[in-house]
Protein backbone atom coordinates (compact mmCIF):
# COMPACT_ATOMS: atom_id res chain seq x y z
CA UNK A 1 0.00 0.00 0.00
CA UNK A 2 1.35 3.07 -0.80
CA UNK A 3 -0.59 4.76 2.07
CA UNK A 4 -0.98 4.39 5.21
CA UNK A 5 -3.83 7.07 7.28
CA UNK A 6 -5.69 8.73 4.85
CA UNK A 7 -8.93 11.31 4.82
CA UNK A 8 -11.95 10.31 2.37
CA UNK A 9 -13.94 13.13 1.71
CA UNK A 10 -17.30 12.13 0.25
CA UNK A 11 -20.54 14.41 -0.94
CA UNK A 12 -23.73 13.93 0.36
CA UNK A 13 -25.04 14.04 -2.95
CA UNK A 14 -22.76 10.97 -3.75
CA UNK A 15 -25.03 9.48 -1.23
CA UNK A 16 -28.22 9.71 -3.60
CA UNK A 17 -27.28 7.08 -6.05
CA UNK A 18 -29.71 7.97 -9.05
CA UNK A 19 -32.19 9.49 -6.09
CA UNK A 20 -33.21 13.20 -6.59
CA UNK A 21 -32.47 13.66 -2.67
CA UNK A 22 -32.07 11.71 0.39
CA UNK A 23 -30.13 8.07 0.55
CA UNK A 24 -29.55 5.25 -1.19
CA UNK A 25 -29.05 1.95 0.16
CA UNK A 26 -27.35 0.42 -2.46
CA UNK A 27 -24.50 3.05 -2.81
CA UNK A 28 -24.38 3.19 0.60
CA UNK A 29 -23.43 -0.52 0.75
CA UNK A 30 -20.85 -0.32 -2.05
CA UNK A 31 -19.20 2.40 -0.47
CA UNK A 32 -18.74 0.48 2.73
CA UNK A 33 -17.58 -2.85 0.69
CA UNK A 34 -14.97 0.12 -0.63
CA UNK A 35 -13.96 0.67 2.64
CA UNK A 36 -14.29 -2.49 4.05
CA UNK A 37 -11.55 -3.96 1.49
CA UNK A 38 -8.86 -1.02 2.68
CA UNK A 39 -9.30 -1.10 5.82
CA UNK A 40 -8.53 -5.34 5.88
CA UNK A 41 -5.53 -4.39 3.98
CA UNK A 42 -4.20 -2.45 6.53
CA UNK A 43 -5.30 1.19 5.67
CA UNK A 44 -6.28 3.97 8.96
CA UNK A 45 -9.58 5.77 7.25
CA UNK A 46 -11.59 8.94 8.62
CA UNK A 47 -14.22 10.29 6.50
CA UNK A 48 -16.17 13.29 6.34
CA UNK A 49 -19.05 13.62 4.21
CA UNK A 50 -21.00 16.57 3.46
CA UNK A 51 -24.88 17.09 3.48
CA UNK A 52 -25.79 18.45 0.37
CA UNK A 53 -28.14 15.41 -0.42
CA UNK A 54 -30.43 16.42 2.63
CA UNK A 55 -29.85 20.48 3.20
CA UNK A 56 -26.82 22.75 2.03
CA UNK A 57 -26.81 25.58 3.84
CA UNK A 58 -26.12 27.86 0.85
CA UNK A 59 -29.35 26.85 -1.22
CA UNK A 60 -31.44 27.80 2.17
CA UNK A 61 -29.88 31.41 2.38
CA UNK A 62 -31.05 31.84 -0.78
CA UNK A 63 -34.62 31.14 -0.07
CA UNK A 64 -34.81 33.28 2.98
CA UNK A 65 -33.45 31.18 5.51
CA UNK A 66 -30.67 32.94 7.81
CA UNK A 67 -26.94 31.65 6.38
CA UNK A 68 -25.69 31.02 10.28
CA UNK A 69 -29.10 28.86 10.39
CA UNK A 70 -29.17 27.31 7.34
CA UNK A 71 -25.41 26.28 7.62
CA UNK A 72 -26.20 24.59 11.24
CA UNK A 73 -29.30 22.77 9.62
CA UNK A 74 -26.36 21.36 7.02
CA UNK A 75 -23.92 20.18 9.42
CA UNK A 76 -26.79 18.41 11.32
CA UNK A 77 -27.36 16.81 7.68
CA UNK A 78 -23.65 15.44 7.82
CA UNK A 79 -24.40 13.66 11.33
CA UNK A 80 -27.62 12.21 9.28
CA UNK A 81 -25.08 10.63 7.10
CA UNK A 82 -22.35 10.02 9.40
CA UNK A 83 -25.01 7.74 11.41
CA UNK A 84 -26.25 5.86 8.10
CA UNK A 85 -22.72 5.32 6.88
CA UNK A 86 -21.71 4.30 10.12
CA UNK A 87 -24.81 1.73 10.19
CA UNK A 88 -23.51 0.11 6.54
CA UNK A 89 -19.42 -0.12 7.67
CA UNK A 90 -20.45 -1.86 10.93
CA UNK A 91 -22.65 -3.70 8.44
CA UNK A 92 -19.53 -5.08 6.73
CA UNK A 93 -18.37 -6.35 10.13
CA UNK A 94 -15.58 -3.44 10.40
CA UNK A 95 -16.16 -1.00 13.34
CA UNK A 96 -16.49 2.69 13.70
CA UNK A 97 -16.72 5.50 15.43
CA UNK A 98 -18.91 8.83 14.90
CA UNK A 99 -17.38 11.87 15.87
CA UNK A 100 -18.83 15.56 15.88
CA UNK A 101 -17.96 18.55 16.40
CA UNK A 102 -21.00 19.75 17.63
CA UNK A 103 -21.94 17.77 20.98
CA UNK A 104 -24.43 15.26 20.59
CA UNK A 105 -23.48 12.48 23.09
CA UNK A 106 -26.61 9.99 22.58
CA UNK A 107 -25.60 9.54 18.93
CA UNK A 108 -21.92 10.17 18.62
CA UNK A 109 -18.35 11.10 20.58
CA UNK A 110 -16.81 14.67 20.79
CA UNK A 111 -14.22 15.68 18.42
CA UNK A 112 -10.82 14.97 20.38
CA UNK A 113 -7.33 14.62 18.07
CA UNK A 114 -6.08 12.23 20.42
CA UNK A 115 -9.08 9.59 20.32
CA UNK A 116 -9.45 10.16 16.92
CA UNK A 117 -6.43 9.13 16.57
CA UNK A 118 -6.24 6.18 19.06
CA UNK A 119 -9.31 4.93 17.46
CA UNK A 120 -7.17 4.98 14.12
CA UNK A 121 -4.97 3.18 15.32
CA UNK A 122 -6.83 0.38 16.32
CA UNK A 123 -8.05 -0.42 13.39
CA UNK A 124 -11.37 1.62 13.31
CA UNK A 125 -13.11 3.73 10.66
CA UNK A 126 -13.18 7.29 12.39
CA UNK A 127 -16.18 9.27 10.76
CA UNK A 128 -16.03 12.80 11.20
CA UNK A 129 -20.12 14.51 11.53
CA UNK A 130 -20.82 18.35 11.82
CA UNK A 131 -18.03 19.77 9.73
CA UNK A 132 -16.09 22.26 11.81
CA UNK A 133 -19.04 23.41 14.04
CA UNK A 134 -18.59 26.30 12.45
CA UNK A 135 -21.01 28.23 10.11
CA UNK A 136 -19.43 29.96 6.57
CA UNK A 137 -17.10 26.89 6.29
CA UNK A 138 -17.84 24.23 4.01
CA UNK A 139 -17.15 20.22 4.31
CA UNK A 140 -14.19 20.95 2.61
CA UNK A 141 -12.69 22.51 4.75
CA UNK A 142 -13.37 20.32 7.67
CA UNK A 143 -12.13 17.59 5.81
CA UNK A 144 -8.86 19.05 5.18
CA UNK A 145 -8.38 20.12 8.74
CA UNK A 146 -9.23 17.31 10.36
CA UNK A 147 -6.84 15.35 7.93
CA UNK A 148 -4.11 18.07 9.05
CA UNK A 149 -5.04 17.22 12.83
CA UNK A 150 -5.00 13.38 12.63
CA UNK A 151 -1.79 13.32 10.77
CA UNK A 152 -3.14 11.73 7.07
CA UNK A 153 -0.79 11.88 4.18
CA UNK A 154 -3.55 12.82 1.96
CA UNK A 155 -6.91 13.80 1.28
CA UNK A 156 -9.33 11.42 -1.08
CA UNK A 157 -11.69 13.33 -2.70
CA UNK A 158 -14.43 10.86 -4.44
CA UNK A 159 -16.08 12.45 -6.43
CA UNK A 160 -18.17 11.04 -10.09
CA UNK A 161 -15.19 12.03 -12.23
CA UNK A 162 -12.51 10.34 -12.60
CA UNK A 163 -9.92 13.29 -11.71
CA UNK A 164 -9.23 17.10 -12.99
CA UNK A 165 -9.52 18.32 -16.23
CA UNK A 166 -8.43 21.55 -18.29
CA UNK A 167 -12.58 22.19 -18.58
CA UNK A 168 -15.56 20.51 -17.44
CA UNK A 169 -15.72 17.15 -19.26
CA UNK A 170 -19.33 16.35 -18.86
CA UNK A 171 -19.95 19.73 -21.25
CA UNK A 172 -16.13 19.86 -22.97
CA UNK A 173 -15.48 16.72 -24.92
CA UNK A 174 -11.94 18.45 -25.47
CA UNK A 175 -11.16 18.11 -22.31
CA UNK A 176 -7.51 16.84 -21.17
CA UNK A 177 -7.22 15.23 -17.62
CA UNK A 178 -4.04 15.92 -15.65
CA UNK A 179 -2.36 12.66 -13.40
CA UNK A 180 -0.46 15.48 -11.15
CA UNK A 181 -0.64 19.01 -11.35
CA UNK A 182 0.69 21.18 -8.66
CA UNK A 183 -1.38 23.72 -6.25
CA UNK A 184 -0.56 26.85 -7.76
CA UNK A 185 -1.17 25.21 -11.68
CA UNK A 186 -5.04 25.09 -10.01
CA UNK A 187 -5.55 28.43 -9.07
CA UNK A 188 -3.29 29.99 -12.45
CA UNK A 189 -5.59 28.14 -14.20
CA UNK A 190 -8.74 28.71 -12.26
CA UNK A 191 -9.66 24.93 -11.73
CA UNK A 192 -12.08 23.68 -9.32
CA UNK A 193 -11.18 21.47 -7.17
CA UNK A 194 -12.04 22.21 -3.55
CA UNK A 195 -13.42 25.72 -2.38
CA UNK A 196 -10.44 27.83 -1.86
CA UNK A 197 -10.20 28.45 2.00
CA UNK A 198 -10.08 23.93 1.91
CA UNK A 199 -7.23 24.34 -1.16
CA UNK A 200 -5.10 26.99 0.84
CA UNK A 201 -4.98 25.09 3.84
CA UNK A 202 -3.85 21.83 1.94
CA UNK A 203 -1.40 24.03 0.18
CA UNK A 204 0.03 25.35 3.11
CA UNK A 205 0.35 22.56 5.21
CA UNK A 206 1.55 20.21 1.91
CA UNK A 207 -1.26 18.03 1.92
CA UNK A 208 -1.93 16.55 -1.57
CA UNK A 209 -5.42 15.94 -2.86
CA UNK A 210 -6.49 12.80 -4.96
CA UNK A 211 -9.19 13.07 -7.25
CA UNK A 212 -10.90 9.82 -7.82
CA UNK A 213 -14.19 8.54 -9.36
CA UNK A 214 -15.69 6.46 -5.82
CA UNK A 215 -18.52 5.31 -8.09
CA UNK A 216 -16.55 2.83 -9.93
CA UNK A 217 -16.20 -0.54 -8.04
CA UNK A 218 -12.13 -1.12 -6.83
CA UNK A 219 -11.05 2.23 -7.70
CA UNK A 220 -10.46 3.05 -3.95
CA UNK A 221 -8.09 0.36 -3.68
CA UNK A 222 -6.47 1.20 -7.11
CA UNK A 223 -5.36 4.73 -5.70
CA UNK A 224 -3.95 3.62 -2.64
CA UNK A 225 -1.48 1.05 -3.94
CA UNK A 226 -0.59 4.19 -5.91
CA UNK A 227 -2.20 3.06 -9.36
CA UNK A 228 -1.68 6.19 -11.52
CA UNK A 229 -6.31 6.59 -12.40
CA UNK A 230 -6.84 9.90 -10.38
CA UNK A 231 -5.39 13.26 -10.35
CA UNK A 232 -2.76 14.23 -7.78
CA UNK A 233 -2.97 17.60 -6.23
CA UNK A 234 0.71 18.55 -4.54
CA UNK A 235 2.89 21.32 -3.99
Amino acid sequence: MQYKRILLKLSGEALMGDRQYGIDPKRLAEYAAEIKEAVDKGVEIAIVIGGGNIFRGVAGASNGIDRVQGDYMGMLATVINGLALQSAIEETGVKTRLLTAIKMEQVAEPFIKRRAVRHLEKGRVVIFGSGTGNPYFTTDTAAVLRAIEIGAEAIFKGTRVDGIYSSDPEKDENATKFDTITFKEVLSKGLKVMDLTAFTLSQENDLPIVVFDMNTEGNLMKVLSGENIGTVVEN
